[in-house]
Formats: C-alpha cells, sequence, structure tokens
C-alpha cells in the first residue's frame, strides 16, 4: 500500500460529513435497507465534493478499494462499522468520522446485528475505484471501475 497523505482538504470533508450526520431531517427519510447489497444515494454532487448515503445490513462490506484521485471522508449516524485496512481494523461507532487521503486502500463492513447508516463525502467526485483481493502475498487488484458502474 503506498502512503497516504492527507491534505487539508481531508478535514473539511470530514466536517461536511459530520455536519450532514447532525441533521437527519435533511436524510432520514430516504434511508432505505436492501437484503441485495448496500443500499447508496447520491445525496449532492458539484466540482468540488459528493455526499453519498449508504445503509448497511448485518454482513454487508464493500470489500477493500480505494477512491482513486479522490480524498474522503465518512461519519457513521446509525449503528457501527468496522474499517480494516490491511494488518488492523477498528470500529467506527455513532458520531465517529474517518478521513482518508488519496489512494487509501480500505474494507469497510457491519460486522454488527444491527443495520448501520453512514454519510461518505468525496473531493474531487468519484471517478474511479479500484477493488483488491487479500491474498496470502497481500492485497491484488482485481478490478477498476468508473463513474458510470455505479
Amino acid at each position: 500500500m503506498t502512503a497516504v497523505t492527507l491534505t487539508s482538504t481531508t478535514p473539511r470533508l470530514a466536517e461536511i460529513a459530520r455536519s450532514l450526520a447532525e441533521r437527519p431531517d435533511e436524510w432520514l427519510h430516504r434511508v432505505r435497507l436492501s437484503a441485495d447489497g448496500r443500499w447508496y444515494e447520491r445525496l449532492h454532487h458539484d466540482d468540488d465534493h459528493e455526499v453519498w448515503l449508504i445503509s448497511w445490513l448485518p454482513g454487508q462490506a464493500t470489500g477493500f478499494h480505494d477512491h482513486g484521485e479522490s480524498e474522503g471522508a465518512f461519519t457513521v449516524v446509525l449503528g457501527s462499522l468496522e474499517e480494516r485496512e490491511p494488518g488492523s481494523e477498528r470500529t467506527v461507532g455513532v458520531g465517529e468520522s474517518c478521513a482518508f487521503g488519496r489512494d487509501y486502500i480500505h474494507d469497510v463492513r457491519n460486522t454488527s446485528a444491527a443495520p448501520a447508516v453512514s454519510v461518505h463525502v468525496y473531493s474531487p467526485p468519484l471517478s474511479t475505484m479500484r477493488r483488491y483481493e487479500e491474498t496470502a502475498d497481500g492485497l491484488v487488484e482485481v478490478a477498476v471501475e468508473q463513474t458510470e458502474d455505479w
């Protein structure tokens, strides 16, 4: 994994996610749960950043991925999520945020017995995401997704 450099943009993204998380009247009515996979909806998009609302049923996960040239942050607004980097993991609970720089590789999953909801912010807006598979020798890139794939 490449070293991740946080810029002055990253704390701003975390603040946008936290600020929206504190205003559930603006997004709570949009949340859906799907047994077929994580449900997500883009709430905002402009040239600077985009905001996504994601719901997670128990056991749903992203798999290891990065966000290409985008920096990002997410805040958990309901339940808890586990964020895994190669070799480490942490639980992110209600009101807690995670911010990351470009090329940051992680897996986010709901390991609890209850649904979870999170707000995600990316800048610039996502254009590519690389998917990775965990092997005995480390992570191996297995796919590149473009905007039209999600």
